[in-house]
């Protein structure tokens, strides 16, 4: 059975398609010769559907769009002068800086989750991932469910285990859905002023919400990238060196596409003395280190632990953000404006921080860099699915640890009053007893086996600046209810743990209470844009 299941294109189709994506038949490809607001829309369009991007833009795009003069284009003309100067000043003077000038927007599909965390690590780098909130993932892709199948796996003495199993998974998935759907239109109202279709929409997300921890994380997603050279030299590297067979044979996939596009920024990838030795030399540091740790500490017993536990802050954060606050409007080196801010007044303080923070009229509007002064690491105790949303903030420091069904799971509140708790827990069951079969032979990809539901541990380090923007935006009213809780909590430590209630007050777009329907207001205003684009009869 093929890994990844090809999509079909009439012949007219594929005479359209051929002109703007590097391959029709494969899960990776390359976008060209389209406008950057086109390929933009694209992608952002691409999060909410079910849709492949070729087959989105064929559907949603391409009627609106002047193709003439495409017919004959072919995207390679007046590459190779270009490469002859990169060759010369890339490759022989090695000016890395040269490869951040060239970027690329890549599509990723029918990647498994535990696969898009992987091409998700880099910073510098644009991703946007297909939501679990809008599509219901009992949608079938070339008749199977839309889950991974390792190809050694299938092929191995538990293959017809682990297809069965997976199945029945998403069987769980599907009557849950309902179930939970049905329960959630039963007990919450429609407003007087909402329409059927924005009721149903927010009521099915709420349903799609509670019920995707029952997903595994071999569940596909299509992911969006868009990098520069460097960026995707990095990440293929990093690829390339990791354990997961999936991660090693999808970077050969996007070294072949990209390629098509910018060749000799991703020359050095696969020279064994340039990206191989560096890929190496990342295999081999990840694996020394694994077992030097589980030598030291592999049969240690984890002590129990909070969701959110503050691990690190600075005392003396708020002084140091004043001083930082006034360095670039004063005269006086750091050391001595530390001195004297901790001599002002309470009232002086709060002034100083008030005028630096300003009138903020939406979260949005956020103060300068001084709030980058100061830094918080946590330790989180949270549900995968969480993670998965959380660990996309990349002007941070994130890690985590390996995913596995031991540490337990989180059931919702809103399962168990759906009456779906049994059916629940028996899913989770299933997780753990194909994770467990396979860990022995196949100690990467058990973790396909282990539902979204189920906890892992992570830590987040970041500075103020950065709290600000995430804690706000993944507290706010459509949020999902795992995250919101861990942001919520990072909030209130910040405040009462680390003591800087100074920081914690600027974040003046916090949402502290749960709504009913998180996505409601969210569709409501998706309602209102499209009636004011709506042509007047």
């Amino acid at each position: 059975m093929s890994v990844y299941v090809p999509e079909q294109f009439t012949p007219d189709e594929s005479a359209v398609l051929r002109r703007y994506f590097t391959n029709l038949d494969l899960p990776v490809f390359a976008l060209v010769n389209l406008p950057e607001t086109v390929k933009g829309a694209l992608f952002a369009r691409y999060s909410r559907t079910a849709k492949s991007l070729r087959r989105l833009f064929l559907d949603e795009f391409v009627n609106d769009l002047d193709l003439k003069g495409d017919e004959t284009v072919d995207a390679t003309i007046g590459v190779a002068r270009a490469e002859e100067l990169y060759e010369r000043i890339f490759v022989e003077y090695g000016d890395d800086s040269v490869a951040q000038l060239g970027g690329v927007h890549l599509a990723c599909e029918q990647a498994s989750n535990l696969l898009t965390k992987i091409l998700e690590w880099g910073r510098l780098m644009s991703y946007l991932e297909q939501s679990t909130r809008y599509i219901s993932y009992d949608a079938r892709l070339g008749g199977r469910y839309r889950y991974y199948r390792d190809p050694d796996v299938l092929s191995g003495p538990f293959g017809t285990r682990y297809v069965g199993d997976m199945d029945r998974m998403f069987d769980t998935y599907s009557e849950l859905v309902e179930m939970v759907t049905t329960h959630v239109r039963a007990t919450v109202p429609r407003g007087a002023n909402d329409s059927d279709f924005i009721y149903r929409q927010a009521t099915r997300a709420k349903a799609l919400d509670a019920v995707r921890g029952i997903l595994p994380a071999a569940s596909l997603s299509n992911v969006g990238i868009y990098g520069t050279g460097q960026g995707y030299e990095a990440l293929l590297l990093r690829m390339r060196a990791n354990p997961l067979p999936e991660a090693r044979a999808y970077a050969d996939m996007m070294l072949t596409e990209l390629r098509k596009v910018i060749p000799t920024f991703l020359r050095r990838v696969d020279m064994p003395d340039r990206g191989g030795a560096w890929s190496k030399y990342l295999s081999d540091n990840a694996s020394n280190t694994a077992d030097l740790v589980d030598e030291y500490f592999g049969i240690v017993e984890p002590k129990e632990s909070p969701e959110v536990t503050l691990v690190d802050f600075d005392p003396d954060g708020e002084d140091k953000l004043l001083a930082a606050i006034c360095y670039s409007s004063s005269h006086l080196p750091e050391t001595q404006l530390l001195e004297r801010v901790r001599s002002l007044s309470h009232v002086q303080r709060v002034a100083l921080i008030s005028a630096y923070v300003g009138e903020r009229s939406n979260r949005r509007h956020k103060p300068g860099r001084a709030f980058e002064r100061l830094s918080y690491r946590f330790d989180v105790l949270g549900d995968y699915g969480a993670f998965r949303d959380l660990q996309r903030h990349r002007l941070l420091t994130i890690e985590w640890q390996r995913l596995t069904p031991h540490l337990g799971y989180a059931r919702p509140e809103l399962v168990d009053e759906a009456g779906g708790a049994e059916v629940f827990d028996t899913a989770m069951e299933r997780s753990q007893a194909l994770y467990e079969l396979l860990r022995p032979d196949y100690p990467e990809q058990a973790a396909y086996a282990v539902a979204m539901a189920h906890r892992m541990r992570y830590v987040m380090q970041f500075n103020a600046r950065e709290a600000m923007h995430m804690l706000e935006l993944r507290s706010a009213p459509q949020g999902h209810p795992a995250y919101r809780r861990v942001v919520l909590e990072m909030h209130r430590q910040i405040a009462t743990q680390a003591g800087h209630r100074a920081v914690a007050e600027a974040m003046t777009h916090m949402t502290t209470e749960a709504p009913l329907l998180e996505r409601l207001e969210s569709e409501r205003r998706i309602e209102q844009r499209r009636g004011s684009q709506r042509p007047s009869p």
